[in-house]
């Protein structure tokens, strides 16, 4: 296929397979080993929380040596960061939300520790930030005042935005876990978060399969109204079984029909042209064996290249001329053959 697509993921989807009700069954892979496999199964870049990159409570003084270290250990490898995304969801003073809390400590936390975030990307080499506000929201409504918690948000990317005139906001949406109820719980909240910024450049979104689908939506049609937007900057192909938890499955394992139509949206819309990532956010089964615990990410990067060459060999020309005899039976039938290799 054309290098249109640049492929990336996380140093958490080799991991070692703990879940809420058991603890690890795989050892830890060592960093440099992670980068090894990202090359051997042809990725180009590497997704990142602030502290995969340095410790959260490494030193100011010791930060820039510190993150120059990890980019020099891409930097050999040919590898890129894609992003930097502030992990404010596990620290005890972000129990309540850290953008959204009523305590203005909680809040002043969440604003400096963002920073220093953007701190860490600007070494590292890139510029985008991906907000996943994972616990701005409320165990019951109650709780917080919504209307100034929307407001402390705004606030919150408008500071980020201010702090640094280069980089980008990326929102990566969620409607629920690990909060109950989730604020701005889908794209189009996000987007119209992105209109009030200080610089609606700057303020795009990230969308996540597994995501959309928990919210009850069509990954595809919500990627696609992004686009319309002009704000789809990047992506998390996975899969997702139903309204459950977020799985994180192979991208396209579950329902092939629904990572078609997503790699379609994409293929049809040029992405990748300005540099977007084809990111996955994907996690290998318990059940799998350390030294095949990186098969889902293999798994999930040459599905989207075989939708990419189903997109491309498709015939147009037939596919529109079941919408103009409106024969939605004949055109569903026809898109399950090309997909079963039967065209």
């Amino acid at each position: 296929m054309p290098g249109q697509y640049r492929f990336s993921f996380g140093p958490w989807n080799l991991h070692e397979g703990a879940d809420p009700f058991g603890p690890p069954v795989r050892p830890t892979r060592e960093f440099t080993e992670k980068l090894d496999i990202a090359v051997r199964l042809g990725f180009q870049g590497i997704q990142f929380h602030d502290d995969d990159v340095v410790p959260a409570d490494l030193p100011a003084g010791q930060l820039e040596r510190g993150v120059r270290q990890v980019k020099q250990m891409l930097d050999d490898q040919g590898l890129a960061a894609e992003f930097i995304a502030p992990r404010l969801w596990e620290d005890p003073r972000t129990a309540d939300g850290p953008v959204t809390s009523n305590r203005a400590d909680e809040r002043q936390y969440a604003l400096d520790r963002s920073k220093r975030a953007v701190d860490i990307a600007r070494i590292i080499g890139t510029r985008d930030i991906v907000w996943w506000p994972a616990r701005e929201g409320t165990y019951i409504r109650e709780s917080k005042d919504a209307r100034a918690s929307f407001q402390r948000m705004l606030d919150y990317a408008n500071a980020l935005l201010e702090y640094d005139p280069e980089i980008r906001i990326l929102g990566e949406m969620k409607p629920n876990e690990p909060m109950d109820l989730m604020y701005m719980p889908t794209t189009g909240h996000f987007l119209s978060l992105c209109y009030r910024t200080v610089d609606p450049t700057r303020a795009g979104v990230l969308i996540e399969s597994a995501h959309c689908v928990l919210a009850g939506l069509d990954p595809s049609d919500e990627m696609a109204f992004a686009l319309w937007h002009g704000k789809l900057w990047s992506v998390h192909l996975n899969d997702q079984n139903g309204l459950k938890f977020d799985q994180d499955k192979t991208f396209g394992t579950v329902d092939l029909r629904r990572a078609f139509n997503q790699v379609n949206v994409l293929e049809r819309a040029n992405y990748g042209q300005n540099g977007e990532w084809v990111g996955l956010d994907v996690k290998a089964m318990r059940t799998q064996p350390f030294d095949l615990a990186w098969k889902h990410l293999q798994n999930s990067k040459e599905i989207f290249s075989q939708l990419v060459e189903v997109s491309r060999r498709i015939d147009r020309q037939e596919w529109q001329d079941f919408v103009d005899r409106r024969d939605y039976e004949g055109l569903e039938l026809f898109i399950l053959r090309n997909l079963m290799g039967l065209r």
